[in-house]
């Protein structure tokens, strides 16, 4: 018998594949990447300010496991690079994806002559390169050194800031977090190209100096005009070198297609009368793309997430077996059945007829999951339920064209009143409507928004009765149901009529206690945790025990009269505060 924690750790073990391998690889390069970014940053103080830095550096970079590790990474990692080039069978030229792998690629052509010119000469001749060197030969060299190493460095950086994006948009966190990174991903490499830039000049104007010379460009230090010539046959070779590799890639992915057309054409079968010819080899989800079916797959063909399911039409014993990243995901959502795979890690070599689990309208194969969550999520909303009081017997007494137009004119002022504070109209229902606030904002703050919309509707809603006072035999009244938990996010519905809403007893509470309004004659109730989580005082507002439908323990809430009074509480609460 296995243990429980060997089966997981067996279990995770499985679920590493080539792509998983690219990502850790990638990771250690960016963090080298940032590590260099924030020494060259240093620039903009002082030239020795950056020699400091660059002591501590290579202190860590160049202890022997740390450099293996590093070294082993970028070898891996861009020989991954050719092998996705290879591999992948197919590109959506609208995505981000191939502006990657071609960023990607570029990096080690434009880099060899600065690996070459500083570490590699480190190793055969002893040669002592460091940032007075470097920049000197940026500045003083040929002019092309510098607008390369720029190029390098924004491409480089870019190359990663995409992998990392890739890796962290299905990460609950990454919506909050998505502002602070982009600051960074624009701040960092800023500062470093400045940082070159005042050391540059710097090292510019003392290079003038006899003296400075001959302290910083001894042959101990640039090396003899032999060894240099070694340096620039080798830099010369290992370019040749990476060029063919990428022009052999290319050569076998041609020579792929002509054996896949010889070897034959197979027919796919969607499950809805659309049926598509392509050659073998191609995956299923690569098929789609190339055809233009759409098809839903939230990783883009990664194999990081199971919406590109389908389940197979017949007899699925000839199928391919799956790989071990595909029987890893599969086993992750529970699909025992052989049936179901994954279209982009299924690879068809004779007739296929399937239909998709999931609808392409929810996610096509060329969204590529710009908005994760509507697949489906769990986290933390606050509810907000409002309701337009006496509806019915304001339709009684006018014209069908002025009921809309006033019950318009109340939605539009609740709607108004929830994005101006941070909330989200999600759904209307008659003449009322359910908003949702924390899809962007965390959970604490996602009360506090939501409390102050409530005081921001009472407010409108006051306006609108003003503006209508002519036309109303009784200003409009409303009632009001706020409530947070854990829900379900997602896209929800049939084909073109899918719309994106929470699912939850949370979001039931807020309803339930929007229609308690009535019988407490109040216009807002809020739970006790909304009010507790919004920074109320436990005396500001009226507490009560309520009965909820489908709730075997009473709740406690708290009643408000008049939802205005809540704007000066939220006040008095930030007075304090401040």
């Amino acid at each position: 018998m296995i243990a429980p924690h060997q089966e997981e750790i067996v279990g995770s073990l499985r679920g590493i594949g080539v792509r998983q391998i690219r990502l850790a690889c990638g990771l250690v390069l960016l963090a080298y990447l940032l590590s260099h970014f924030l020494n060259h940053a240093l620039g903009n103080i002082s030239p020795d300010a950056m020699a400091a830095g660059v002591y501590y550096h290579t202190l860590f970079w160049r202890f022997l496991p740390v450099a293996v590790t590093l070294y082993a990474a970028a070898t891996i990692h861009a020989g991954l690079g050719l092998w996705a080039l290879y591999q992948r069978r197919e590109f959506h030229w609208k995505a981000i994806e191939p502006l990657q792998l071609v960023l990607g690629l570029s990096i080690p052509a434009l880099i060899v002559a600065h690996v070459v010119g500083v570490r590699l000469s480190y190793t055969l001749f002893g040669h002592d390169k460091f940032y007075p060197q470097v920049l000197y030969g940026f500045w003083m060299g040929p002019p092309g050194r510098l607008f390369v190493i720029t190029a390098v460095l924004i491409i480089a950086w870019l190359h990663g800031c995409i992998g990392l994006h890739f890796w962290l948009r299905m990460k609950p966190f990454y919506a909050r977090a998505k502002p602070l990174l982009f600051a960074a991903a624009l701040l960092v490499p800023t500062l470093a190209l400045l940082g070159i830039y005042q050391a540059g000049r710097t090292v510019a104007a003392e290079s003038a100096s006899h003296d400075w010379q001959a302290s910083n460009l001894s042959p101990r230090q640039m090396g003899t005009p032999a060894e240099q010539q070694t340096l620039e046959r080798i830099t010369g070779a290992s370019l040749l070198g990476y060029l063919g590799l990428v022009g052999l890639v290319l050569l076998a992915r041609g020579a792929r297609t002509l054996l896949e057309r010889r070897g034959g054409m197979i027919t796919l079968s969607y499950g809805n009368g659309r049926t598509i010819r392509v050659a073998k080899g191609l995956s299923v989800l690569e098929a789609s793309l190339r055809y233009n079916v759409p098809h839903a797959s939230m990783c883009g063909g990664r194999a990081r997430c199971s919406t590109c399911r389908i389940r197979v039409i017949g007899d699925s014993s000839a199928l391919p077996v799956p790989s071990q990243r595909e029987a890893f995901v599969l086993g992750r959502v529970g699909a025992a059945d052989p049936s179901i795979r994954l279209a982009c890690q299924l690879r068809p070599t004779t007739d296929l007829s399937f239909f998709q689990l999931f609808t392409p309208s929810t996610i096509s194969a060329s969204a590529h999951a710009a908005h994760p969550q509507r697949i489906g999520q769990e986290r933390y909303l606050v509810s907000l339920f409002v309701d337009m009081r006496g509806s019915t017997q304001l339709a009684e007494k006018r014209l069908p064209f002025d009921t809309v137009f006033i019950v318009n004119r109340f939605l539009a002022a609740v709607s108004q009143a929830v994005i101006d504070c941070g909330g989200q109209p999600n759904q209307f229902i008659g003449d009322g409507m359910l908003a949702l606030f924390g899809l962007t904002a965390p959970p604490q703050a996602a009360c506090g928004q939501a409390v102050r919309a409530a005081a921001t509707i009472a407010n409108n809603v006051a306006e609108l009765n003003q503006f209508l006072a002519h036309d109303l035999h009784e200003p409009i009244r409303f009632g009001i149901g706020i409530h947070g938990g854990e829900v379900i996010v997602g896209d929800i519905g049939y084909r073109n009529h899918m719309v994106f809403t929470a699912l939850g007893d949370a979001v039931n509470v807020a309803a339930r206690l929007q229609d308690m309004t009535k019988g407490l004659s109040c216009e807002a109730i809020l739970s006790d945790e909304v009010r507790l989580a919004a920074g109320l005082e436990a005396d500001d507002l009226p507490q009560q025990e309520v009965e909820i439908r489908g709730r075997a323990e009473p709740m406690t809430v708290r009643v408000v009269a008049s939802a205005a009074d809540l704007s000066a509480l939220l006040d008095r609460k930030a007075t304090v505060a401040a």
